[in-house]
């Protein structure tokens, strides 16, 4: 299973929630596989894979298949390890930006999925972080991915940014990728004490929006994993928090 989390909003916690999911999936035994598609790289940052990021990286990845190799490396060899126990990385970097004009006029669109339908065997799940952006690599995801998480930080204008968000991502399911499905949009960062928050996920759900039944409130404990650079599985198994994410990542393997 692929899943790609993305909005063209940013700030609504793609990355957080990318590694937290990915590390609950390694966490219940399921090898996993996590790929930082941001030139932010901040999952790879959050899962203190930094020094990763030298000839193995993304773009590493994406680069080789611009120019001719008589020996192209397999995409299993972009695949780290890190310290997390079944959870790989392709680390991320900023060299995605200079290369992303080139692979886009070299229609190298479905280079990555290629690439993951080679790790089908390596993988029971993987996960796929992007920028909050709808470019050349956002639209690779979305081409690679069988499901969409789009995560929304509950103001007007996530919502609003929903509308234009579900008919490219229709668009995209009728040209490049039909098994590509909307999963569930995450409520994240939700204040239960507020009334907005509950009234936009009402009229979400009241239009027929799969918005997850389990909400992501918004806690400072986030911000100490991203410091302690540890997924809160692993820093704080029993916080409400965790417990949240946990059950997002048990309604989507129900499915």
């Amino acid at each position: 299973m692929i899943r790609v989390l993305f909005n063209k909003k940013g700030g609504v916690g793609k990355s957080s929630l990318t590694v937290n999911l990915a590390a609950i999936s390694a966490h219940n035994g399921l090898k996993t596989l996590l790929i930082d598609l941001d030139t932010q790289c901040n999952s790879t940052a959050y899962l203190d894979a930094m020094q990763l990021k030298g000839a193995n990286s993304i773009a590493d990845l994406f680069e080789q298949t611009i120019t001719f190799h008589l020996h192209r490396r397999p995409a299993k060899d972009f695949c780290q390890a890190t310290k997390i126990e079944n959870l790989d990385i392709i680390a991320g970097s900023e060299r995605l930006a200079e290369l992303e004009s080139e692979l886009d006029s070299r229609h190298k669109i479905y280079k990555l999925k290629e690439a993951l339908q080679s790790l089908s065997d390596e993988y029971d799940r993987i996960y796929i972080d992007t920028a909050p952006a709808l470019n050349f690599y956002s639209m690779s995801a979305l081409i690679a991915a069988q499901r969409c998480l789009i995560p929304i930080d509950c103001d007007d204008f996530a919502r609003q940014g929903l509308y234009s968000l579900q008919q490219k991502i229709a668009e995209i399911r009728e040209d490049h990728n039909a098994e590509l499905e909307v999963e569930g949009i995450i409520a994240n960062q939700f204040m239960s004490n507020a009334n907005l928050p509950k009234q936009i996920v009402s009229e979400l759900i009241a239009e027929n929006y799969p918005v997850l039944p389990e909400y992501v409130s918004q806690s400072v404990k986030m911000r100490e994993s991203h410091q302690a650079k540890l997924p809160l599985i692993k820093m704080a198994p029993n916080h409400k928090l965790t417990k949240s994410l946990v059950g997002i990542f048990d309604i989507l393997e129900k499915g």
